[in-house]
């Protein structure tokens, strides 16, 4: 049984700054691209930051310059450092991994429970 445990929401004045984190555990064979999706109510998912097992991040245009994605392959951790946070940043933060349970087997996307993000003064 795979699973995302996420960490690391919670309550921030505009401006100010947190860091999530997002550990894999379980039996699986390997991880290919991890990556942070935030979602509103009413709104669909988006992505946010995502980074492959090897090669280039990738942004969303919103939090370019502001957002830094980053991961421990040793630790099966994927990390996201939000800096100058703004209320439109306010959204449930989830973590997501696309995966092979076995080595036979084929990707799947696995998902956090998420963990909400509060900007506010």
């Amino acid at each position: 049984q795979v699973q995302l445990v996420e960490s690391g929401g919670g309550l921030v004045q505009p401006g100010g700054s947190l860091r999530l984190s997002c550990a894999a555990s379980g039996r699986f064979f390997s991880i290919n691209t991890m990556g942070w999706y935030r979602q509103t109510p009413g709104k669909q998912r988006e992505l946010v930051a995502s980074i492959p097992s090897g090669g280039s991040t990738n942004y969303a245009d919103s939090v370019k310059g502001r957002f830094t994605i980053s991961r421990d392959n040793a630790k099966n951790t994927v990390y996201l450092q939000m800096n100058s946070l703004k209320p439109e940043d306010t959204a449930v933060y989830y973590c997501k991994a696309v995966l092979r349970p076995s080595p036979g087997s084929s990707w799947r996307d696995y998902w956090g429970q998420g963990t909400q993000v509060t900007v506010s003064s």
